[in-house]
């Protein structure tokens, strides 16, 4: 394993023309959990503590940036789609799909010299996650989709007013973009918790200082769109999965949820009154320990190390 190593414990893998920043948490001999973050959202997404907490649970925890957020690789050079692709669901020219975004994670762990994952995704994330399990089966020892949908058009789909709140450019410099963002998750956030604005600002002022990218999150948009229905990939999904949605979710209605539990076989649905489009704290006890419990009665954990060369 090789990559280069920042102050803060984050490192860099180069994986085919990009380059992921991922941190680690915990101890390299205990079975791997691969966390994948959603749309417009670095790993900071999955809370450090979190990520603690897993490890402390027995899990060997990989949070990574998604090409086009944080400190990965910026496709600078593919401009974002326009509201009209957005409105029309037909991105002219997408810089990738979800497909590379999988192959993305794949590559990160063959990285790492890890055979295969637990592996969970949130939002973006989640269809990520199920493209990895449908297209690298071998990598996957279990799945939890959080928060997530096929890509059917009827199911799981935001308002089409909600799509410019990722899109549009908040006024300029730190503070305007942490107002801008406080605001949005005060609209797709959990009305049934607590919600813990001081963490959320801490959250938002460090990825602002990792780098923020409103064209990454357009480019991220696009690869979702282009990447269409995907529910027959999401009906060939093996691992054994576990469905986790808000049924207070405002951005991907509970319907997605439901849709990806039917379309995958023997696949769990755990519904969390109160909970949107976020992971608030105070559901942690809740999914941590629905993530644990999935995870053990996965099959057999493969070893965390595997020969497969690191990139």
């Amino acid at each position: 394993m090789s990559g280069e190593e920042t102050g803060s414990g984050e490192r860099f893998a180069t994986v085919g023309d990009v380059e992921l920043c991922y941190e680690t948490f915990g101890e390299r001999s205990d079975p791997a959990m691969l966390l994948i973050m959603g749309l417009g959202t670095q790993m900071l997404g999955w809370h450090e503590d979190l990520c603690a907490e897993l490890a402390g649970h027995g899990f060997f925890v990989i949070r990574f940036d998604n090409r086009d957020s944080g400190r990965s690789t910026h496709l600078s050079d593919v401009r974002p789609p326009g509201l009209a692709e957005l409105v029309t669901r037909r991105p002219k020219r997408p810089a990738y799909t979800l497909y590379e975004l999988a192959d993305d994670a794949a590559g990160l762990l063959d990285h790492l010299e890890i055979d295969a994952a637990h592996v969970v995704g949130a939002s973006m994330g989640g269809m990520i996650g199920q493209t990895l399990a449908a297209h690298h089966p071998d990598r996957v020892l279990s799945l939890v989709s959080i928060m997530s949908t096929t890509g059917g058009r009827f199911t799981g789909q935001p308002a089409l007013r909600s799509l410019p709140m990722f899109l549009r450019r908040p006024g300029a410099g730190r503070e305007a973009y942490i107002e801008h963002a406080v605001n949005l998750f005060g609209v797709i956030g959990s009305p049934g918790f607590e919600r813990d604005e001081d963490s959320l600002r801490e959250m938002l002022g460090r990825s602002w200082d990792r780098g923020v990218s409103p064209a990454g999150t357009g480019r991220q948009l696009a690869a979702i769109l282009a990447s269409g229905n995907r529910l027959p990939d999401v009906r060939r999904i093996t691992a054994p999965t576990l469905v986790i949605h808000g049924a207070a979710d405002r951005l991907v209605s509970p319907s997605g949820g439901r849709a990806t539990a039917r379309a995958i076989p023997g696949a769990r649905l755990m519904l969390v009154e109160g909970m949107g489009h976020d992971l608030p704290r105070a559901a942690w006890p809740r999914i941590i320990a629905a993530i644990e419990g999935h995870a053990r009665a996965a099959a057999p954990a493969a070893p965390a190390a595997a020969a497969a060369p690191a990139r």
